[in-house]
């Protein structure tokens, strides 16, 4: 019987965790969908790079101010209902970007798609968090990631390939169309996902609400994952927005040459969040594992930089960054939820994670000022030392949770 009941609860998880990964690989898609389109868009609408970083910008100046706030309403309102409609939203977004007509009429559809990328976070890792057998957590972190990542990979390789063989508004009409697609699906599994929210005993009890959440965001250790998110967001954000660009201007790679060399950097990073959820399982020295990864990738983007060589040398080197980015994740997000522990998760990881889109935001507009002055290896330096400066944050994060609180409950 005991074995009947635990195959059960794991094929439960797996289909928890691929509804959650699922929605997860579309937001990536719809976030990368964009960038790899800008030599195209710089041409065709005769703007600057720091004009096209400009809509990122928007996109993910609206998607943090929109995460915190996202993590208030998981915990309030319960976390499937709020992911279907920003997975719909962000659909439509994208849908539209492909029918514009000029550059401007992409700054609100920014705005709106990030409003909608807010709730992913918040309400993925809290289903994760409240859903998934505490044994298998790691994993389906790890998973959680490694959708994204995928969605990242996948957007370069797709948009450019349908812009050369059709055109940039079918990629992005098409990657709209599978969005919507993506929330069905999310729609169709809501009660698989929903978890039971914690009620609180009195009226009396909601009066200090507020000052009960500022009190938690404000601790040392929130404060650190949401600097970690910062520096690794900017430094993540800025290669993938603009390492085609910085290839193709300052290194001399044709179009599809840096869009591979980003996509191994993709995959690899893909590749390293694998392993990195078998990892946050087997130790609990998930700092270690943090800190050596953000050391790592910041010295062979800083190689990317310094040293010129052939294409194969560089994108040997992005894969190796991405591949000891990739193994943080999963650790990552295991400290956070230790942090959360006892407190509203989706309040925790809404406000951390909005560190990842004040991060996002920064980098575009720096990234492309870079590429418009003729400095395309600065793209890799700045990288470079946002993920070196992440490293210390990891410790800080480590100190305050050296005491795990206890777990919240799961709902079965």
């Amino acid at each position: 019987m005991t074995a009947i009941a635990s195959a059960a609860r794991g094929n439960r998880d797996v289909r928890i965790v691929a509804v959650v990964g699922a929605g997860h690989f579309s937001s990536h898609l719809m976030q990368l969908a964009l960038p790899p389109l800008f030599p195209i868009l710089y041409a065709q609408f005769g703007v600057s790079f720091t004009e096209l970083g400009l809509v990122m910008t928007v996109f993910y100046s609206a998607s943090g101010l929109g995460q915190a706030l996202a993590g208030v309403l998981v915990d309030r309102f319960g976390a499937p209902r709020l992911l279907v409609a920003g997975i719909a939203t962000m659909g439509v977004s994208t849908a539209l970007a492909g029918l514009i007509t000029s550059y401007w009429m992409l700054l609100p559809l920014a705005l709106f798609a990030g409003l909608g990328n807010s709730v992913f976070h918040p309400a993925d890792l809290s289903i994760l968090s409240h859903r998934v057998s505490e044994g298998r957590l790691g994993r389906a972190f790890a998973v959680h990631a490694l959708s994204g990542t995928l969605g990242f990979a996948t957007a370069p390789v797709f948009v450019t390939a349908v812009a050369a063989y059709g055109s940039w508004r079918l990629a992005l009409l098409a990657i709209g169309f599978y969005a919507l697609a993506t929330a069905s699906l999310v729609y169709a599994n809501r009660a698989h996902l929903a978890y039971a929210r914690r009620v609180e005993a009195a009226p009396a009890a909601r009066v200090p609400r507020l000052s009960g959440y500022l009190s938690v965001i404000g601790s040392p250790v929130v404060m650190m994952g949401f600097a970690y998110f910062v520096l690794t967001a900017f430094a993540g954000g800025g290669v993938q927005t603009f390492a085609v660009a910085a290839l193709s201007s300052g290194y001399g790679f044709a179009l599809g040459t840096a869009t591979l060399t980003l996509t191994a950097y993709l995959v690899a990073l893909a590749g390293g969040t694998a392993l990195g959820g078998l990892l946050a399982d087997r130790t609990e020295n998930q700092h270690r594992v943090a800190m050596a990864g953000m050391v790592t990738a910041a010295a062979f983007i800083l190689v990317v930089a310094l040293v010129a060589g052939p294409a194969a040398l560089i994108a040997s080197m992005m894969a190796l960054a991405g591949v000891a980015n990739g193994i943080t994740a999963p650790s990552r997000d295991v400290l956070i939820r230790r942090a959360a522990a006892g407190s509203g998760m989706g309040s925790i990881f809404g406000f951390v994670y909005s560190g990842f889109d004040l991060g996002s935001s920064t980098a575009p507009l720096l990234f492309g000022a870079l590429i418009d002055h003729q400095v395309p290896h600065g793209v890799f330096v700045a990288a470079a030392v946002a993920f070196a400066l992440a490293a210390p944050t990891v410790m800080q994060v480590r100190r305050r949770t050296a005491r795990p609180r206890p777990a919240a409950a799961s709902a079965d």
